[in-house]
């Protein structure tokens, strides 16, 4: 692979973390990414993107709104056509996932 093409790999994979970056859990008021809901992204060449997370809580009321919150700020991206997000409880998401960002942030220790 060139370095052209890994330098817009690259570039490609910061946009959608900071589009990540711009979902906040409406309760929480900290984003997705610093929270460590966010398991995985894979973007295929169709410009599908799969983003595998959690949420904070089984039955979350706010499921809906956080998943459709990731849809949008992605498909704002240029080379994201499509986006399917899969949630998952497992692994169960505690607060050792949060960055200490989050954690400073909701003080916790």
């Amino acid at each position: 692979m060139s370095e052209i093409n890994q330098e817009i790999i690259n570039q490609i994979k910061n946009d959608i973390l900071d589009a990540l970056e711009q979902v906040i859990d409406p309760e929480l008021g900290i984003d997705i990414i610093n929270l460590g809901l966010v398991y995985g992204i894979d973007l295929e060449d169709d410009g599908h993107c799969v983003v595998t997370m959690t949420l904070t809580t089984v039955g979350c009321p706010l499921a809906d709104i956080i998943m459709e919150d990731v849809k949008k700020s992605l498909l704002r991206l240029e080379h994201v056509k499509k986006v399917t997000v899969n949630l998952v409880w497992t692994p169960l998401w505690t607060k050792d996932k949060m960055s200490r960002y989050a954690r400073m942030a909701l003080g916790i220790r």
